[in-house]
């Protein structure tokens, strides 16, 4: 059975989701970014697993169901602290991050079987998800992030290895106003989707 690895950071105004400022303020981007980490977290906590870990950049709140190991993040780039959050694992392991509120349990369940490594693509370039059967530090390390072509250099270095690689389906994350409208109207009933519904009508009065 699978690790599943959240990578997030504790949802603080002016810490998160800077590029939701405008149009919503430092705080309302802070509650969009909460309730984007309870949604995943709880499609995580639905998921079956050998082990649900939260590697986690701050301090855990009232968010966090049980059942999850936290374990900081490790300084450096995000390629180091990805492939940290790799290291600490023993067997194969389902890597994502807190800005895609509509991930399903259905979309988290991978078994690795006829292949080594599963890779999500975002919509932006980059990439929502990444599972290795067999966890390499390695393959993450170097790998320029948050760029439009993050996503390709990824997923070329795992095909350089020599790995099978079955690709997910892509998702967009969550970094603009644009992307919080598109996220939330695929997933209505998402604690997400509600948060912006309050944002909005705060800001229409």
């Amino acid at each position: 059975m699978t690790t599943l690895l959240v990578i997030a950071k504790e949802p603080r105004p002016g810490r998160v989701k800077t590029r939701l400022t405008p149009p919503f303020t430092p705080e309302q981007a802070a509650a969009l970014a909460t309730a984007a980490l309870t949604d995943t977290l709880r499609a995580v906590a639905a998921t079956p697993a050998r082990r649900r870990v939260l590697v986690l950049d701050g301090r855990a709140g009232p968010w966090l169901p049980p059942g999850f190991d936290v374990v900081p993040q490790c300084a450096g780039g995000l390629d180091e602290r990805l492939a940290a959050a790799f290291a600490g694992c023993a067997g194969p392991a389902l890597l994502i991050g807190m800005d895609t509120p509509q991930v399903t349990p259905e979309l988290l369940t991978v078994d690795f079987a006829g292949y080594d490594a599963c890779f999500g693509p975002a919509d932006d370039g980059g990439f929502w998800a990444l599972g290795l059967a067999d966890p390499d530090p390695a393959l993450l390390r170097g790998v320029p992030m948050s760029t439009p072509a993050t996503g390709a250099v990824q997923r070329a270095r795992l095909m350089a290895a020599g790995l099978r690689v079955r690709d997910l389906p892509g998702l967009r994350d969550v970094d603009t106003a644009a992307d919080a409208e598109a996220v939330a109207a695929a997933a209505p009933g998402s604690r997400f989707a509600a948060e912006l519904a309050r944002c909005r009508a705060v800001g229409r009065r």
